[in-house]
């Protein structure tokens, strides 16, 4: 097989050269040139930047890690710097992580499979969805956080904490569960849009049903671009700090809040590692700034393991899918 395919392959090569250069004229494409140049030059910036920003945090607040990094992690909100820790903002992120995936991710998936394997694509209303899909994916989190306000705090009243007054972790993870969808639903659209429509046809044409073709075939394949959007989707939900404040994390002294798989913590009051940030980063002194660089790193260090987790996953399903 290798002795029949590579002059075919070599031949093709060759081929494809010489039509380039028939239709060039000989020339070089210096638009394309210069165009790949600004990727580079673009894509160089961007890590260098990335680089500089956590080179600065590692300046600032190793020496918060190296020294403390047990009290750090494990400790609570205090007034001092030396003495204060991240553990409650920690089970804050965590919590928001799991409504978002439990709420977000088989919401938009769903929606996204709707929309591309189930309505029809010419209609007026799959349009208007669409087209309002998109536009929700661009409003300010500010927005979101009005929206968290009005109507989950008030709708959760009755069933938080007497402290709580309805800014619990039932209003915040809704809230950001509500914002990261549109950005699910429109990134796993996209990943089921690149499935080649032959997958699709060979299925039929063996007499499966939709939702056999569906689950079997256009999933598996568009699986590994569906992860890499709700990773992002999930990044951006686990550092939005805006929302937060507006249905009420608290900023200072908390005396609960410190274990992970207390369901009943939903209903009290709650912080997260967005707002502890926001919050040191206002307070003057070398020692809150210290502490600040420190709960950034990690901050980085919680998305950069969602990120690891997807990434392992995509190339499970990218074996599988070869």
């Amino acid at each position: 097989m290798s002795i029949i395919s590579t002059p075919a392959q070599v031949g093709s090569k060759a081929a494809t050269e010489k039509v380039r250069a028939s239709i060039t004229g000989g020339k070089r494409d210096v638009a394309g040139t210069i165009f790949m140049v600004s990727l580079l030059v673009a894509l160089l910036m961007s890590v260098v930047i990335l680089a500089v920003l956590v080179a600065d945090m590692l300046n600032t607040g190793g020496n918060v890690l190296t020294e403390r990094l047990g009290d750090f992690v494990t400790g609570t909100m205090k007034s001092q710097p030396d003495t204060s820790g991240i553990l409650q903002g920690i089970v804050g992120t965590f919590w928001i992580g799991v409504f978002t995936v439990v709420i977000a991710f088989p919401m938009g998936i769903a929606a996204a499979i709707y929309l591309e394997e189930y309505a029809h694509h010419e209609s007026r209303i799959a349009r208007f969805i669409d087209v309002n899909i998109r536009n929700l994916a661009g409003v300010p989190s500010v927005v979101y956080g009005i929206l968290g306000l009005t109507l989950f705090v008030n709708a959760f009243r009755s069933v938080t904490g007497p402290d709580a007054n309805g800014n619990s972790l039932i209003s915040a993870g809704l809230t950001l569960a509500i914002l990261v969808l549109p950005i699910v639903i429109i990134t796993s659209a996209e990943a089921l849009r690149a499935v080649p429509r032959g997958i699709r046809e060979a299925g039929f044409g063996v007499g499966a049903t939709r939702w056999e073709v569906t689950r079997h075939h256009v999933l598996p394949y568009a699986a590994p671009g569906i992860l890499t959007g709700t990773v992002l989707a999930l990044a951006r939900a686990l550092g939005e700090a805006a929302p937060l404040i507006l249905v009420g994390a608290q900023s200072g002294f908390m005396t609960g809040g410190t274990e992970f798989f207390d369901i009943s913590a939903l209903q009290d009051r709650f912080t997260a590692l967005p707002i502890i940030i926001t919050t040191w980063a206002g307070r003057p002194g070398e020692g809150w700034e210290a502490a600040t660089a420190a709960a950034i790193l990690v901050l980085l260090v919680v998305v950069l393991i969602a990120n690891t987790a997807a990434i392992l996953l995509r190339n499970r399903f990218d074996k599988k899918r070869n």
